[in-house]
């Protein structure tokens, strides 16, 4: 056996002894900060369900909900690096770096990234009685009854809040942002009418567009979703307008590198099966994956961005 041969065999060798100890010394706990349901579970579920396929071990989902996510990110900033805990992020992650001012970890620097997951594009829906089909016709409209269009946002700082803030500074019309505590109390008011905006995952929008009781005016992502194509983007009126939902995987700062690359590339093997592509996509999400410093950078995009965004807003939590 050549050198080439003899290392190449023996790194296989110490990733797979690597992966038998951990497979040997319990299972890890891939926490998320939400209840389960909704698209941050289904990440973390579709993944605990298949990382052993290509990463031998256990691994459960660990559920704890409160503070924006900033619990779940808490025990994994603060957790032992042995790769025996992760955390399925959601945009929150990089939202609440400047929304809160009390953190006891930082978004970038107390986590090893491993994996972008998924982008999760948002619809901005209407009532059936506001007379525009459109975010053109909608911003005449609101230029027309300056103070009268009220849009509802799913709790201060969410991203559906801050998509309606951009769009309200970019369109410079006198929207009424309307919050809520959670998104099924303002979805409830926007089909009563009481409300006339939100800006809704594509889950959630997309019965309430079959069945006609709300209308679309468009899409947060530069481009058209494959799951509802006749939506334009919001960018075709508003150009630079893109802002997105996501979900990403996370491990402590000082975590190996190593087994951070192995559990991106089975992430990634993941995410590139049509049947995992097509039960995110049911979900209103859009399959991406990424190495570890892809995800770095655009972990740290974002912060940056969602950050502009907050402080021009105003909103502070905590």
């Amino acid at each position: 056996m050549d050198r080439r041969s003899f290392m190449g065999a023996l790194g296989a060798g110490m990733a797979a002894a690597s992966g038998l100890a951990r497979a040997q010394g319990g299972p890890t706990r891939i926490i998320v900060g939400a209840t389960p349901g909704g698209g941050t579970d289904t990440v973390a579920r579709m993944l605990a369900a298949q990382l052993a396929n290509y990463v031998p071990g256990t691994y459960v989902v660990d559920n704890r909900p409160g503070a924006g996510g900033n619990i779940a990110a808490q025990a994994v900033a603060h957790a032992e690096p042995d790769g025996r805990t992760l955390l399925v992020c959601y945009t929150s992650h990089a939202i609440n770096a400047t929304l809160y001012g009390n953190l006891s970890f930082d978004p970038v620097k107390s986590f090893q990234p491993i994996a972008y997951v998924a982008s999760a594009p948002s619809i901005l829906v209407a009532h059936p009685s506001v007379r525009a089909n459109n975010v053109k016709e909608l911003i005449a409209l609101a230029q027309a009854r300056p103070g009268t269009l009220n849009i509802a946002l799913p709790g201060i700082g969410s991203a559906g809040h801050l998509c309606a803030e951009v769009l309200k500074e970019e369109t410079k019309v006198d929207l009424v942002l309307v919050p809520y505590k959670g998104t099924a109390p303002a979805m409830t008011d926007v089909l009563g009418g009481q409300v006339q905006l939100m800006f809704a995952g594509a889950a959630l929008a997309r019965p309430q567009l079959e069945g006609k009781t709300l209308k679309a005016l468009g899409v947060s992502s530069a481009r058209r979703m494959e799951i509802l194509p006749a939506i334009p983007p919001i960018a075709d009126t508003l150009p630079g307008y893109d802002f997105n939902a996501w979900y990403g995987l996370l491990g402590p700062a000082g975590m190996d590198g190593g087994l951070a690359d192995r559990l991106s590339a089975a992430t990634g093997r993941i995410l590139a099966d049509p049947a995992n592509r097509k039960r995110l996509m049911d979900e209103g999400l859009i399959a991406t994956g990424s190495t570890p410093d892809g995800f770095r950078q655009f972990l740290v995009t974002e912060v940056n961005r969602w950050g502009q965004v907050v402080k021009a807003s105003g909103a502070r939590a905590g």
